[in-house]
């Protein structure tokens, strides 16, 4: 272990800056971490169904807000969109060439996603499983897609949206809000926020890496703007709590975006910027770079496959002969939560697992020989997949 951290600290080019890997990690693992804590599967007159605490424990749903990074990730892949562009054309790069090795990385591993759940769901349907439950199963796996689709469009737009000032489509946010909630709109008109609404921290990072959103100031103004208007909203605009979806809500925060999630976003990218110079410290240790290194090399699998990971202990639980605590029983107390936790080390065993079954669809031929540098008269892969161009 102490080789492979010294090997990876030496291959690093010293300009890169690991304050964004880390920003990029603590997105993703939010996220699996969210999910894993809100999401539980029980089974309802033979039928397994997807249920959260949420439901249950209202009080919980600020919880939630420690979970839903999203708009980290918008703000690091829009910074690193701008910058990549700007590089790929200094080199004489084409917008086609830079677009097809960015998109490459999103896409390889959702092939192997979607091959594998397509036959475990023909083989469930053919032992007799029922249609609801594999809906259930299917739904849970493939609902983060729309994330991939939503970033590989915005990433696709970045040489229109440097020249975006967020303030526009956060202004769109708020019409569309406004012509839903406060004017009875149709409902079909909040998935125009699912792109506004992300594109929001996607031109800040863009902004960001033109330069625009340098000094402290920037970002206490962000965490405490978008905080304040936050509160606001939950408080005495009427929208949930919770910045996850709850199953039964009339109304997500996330699904579609809602301006609270949007002002919640800014005040994320506030706190964010306000963390640049506390992570850049703390990575030059190189274990702590290490860590940092290794999540982003597997980004899009842990992504991809950790409520594959979930389930698949969720299932052979089931070998038990009778529910367990936290993993089949009905999340409606606190008790739950508490055992709940006990099983995220379980879950992280399984994502192991999986990332050693299919972490090579993400990183293609780079999984088994790409750009490598000498250290010490020894080859030492060169964490590549993280680049920021």
């Amino acid at each position: 272990m102490h080789d492979l951290v010294r090997r990876i600290d030496s291959a690093t080019p010293p300009g890169r800056d690991r304050a964004l890997d880390a920003l990029r990690a603590v997105a993703v693992l939010g996220v699996v971490l969210g999910h894993w804590l809100v999401t539980a599967l029980i089974t309802d007159s033979g039928t397994v169904r997807a249920a959260s605490p949420l439901q249950h424990l209202p009080h919980l749903a600020p919880a939630s807000w420690a979970f839903q990074t999203l708009a980290v990730f918008f703000l690091v892949g829009g910074y690193v969109g701008a910058q990549g562009l700007l590089s790929a054309r200094a080199r004489g790069t084409t917008y086609a060439q830079w677009l097809g090795a960015r998109t490459a990385r999103l896409f390889r591993p959702v092939a192997a996603v979607l091959v594998v759940w397509g036959v475990a769901a023909g083989t469930m349907l053919a032992s007799g499983v029922g249609p609801d439950t594999v809906h259930t199963l299917l739904k849970l796996v493939l609902s983060p897609l729309w994330f991939l689709l939503v970033f590989a469009a915005l990433t696709a737009a970045t040489p229109l949206v440097v020249r975006l000032h967020p303030l526009w489509p956060l202004a769109v946010v708020l019409l569309v809000d406004l012509a839903r909630f406060g004017l009875d709109g149709p409902a079909r008109l909040g998935w125009i926020n699912v792109a506004a609404g992300w594109l929001v921290p996607y031109c800040l990072g863009a902004a960001w890496a033109r330069g625009s959103l340098r000094g402290r100031t920037t970002g206490w103004a962000l965490l405490a703007g978008g905080a304040t208007a936050t509160t606001g909203l939950v408080l005495w605009g009427g929208y949930p709590a919770s910045m996850v979806g709850v199953p039964g809500a009339a109304v997500s925060n996330l699904n579609p975006p809602t301006l609270a999630a949007v002002t919640f976003g800014l005040a994320q990218c506030g706190a964010a910027a306000l963390l640049l110079g506390p992570l850049r410290r703390w990575l030059v240790r190189p274990a702590a770079w290490a860590a940092v290194a290794l999540v982003n090399l597997s980004a899009m699998t842990v992504f991809l496959w950790h409520q594959t990971a979930m389930m698949a202990v969720t299932a052979i639980g089931l070998l038990a002969g009778e529910p367990l605590p936290g993993l089949h029983t009905r999340p409606d107390g606190p008790g739950w939560v508490w055992v709940r936790l006990a099983w995220l080390p379980v879950f992280a065993v399984a994502l192991l697992v999986c990332l050693s079954a299919f972490r090579a669809y993400e990183q293609g031929r780079r999984a088994s020989g790409g750009p490598t540098r000498i250290v010490r008269g020894r080859r030492a892969t060169l964490p590549a997949d993280v680049r920021h161009v």
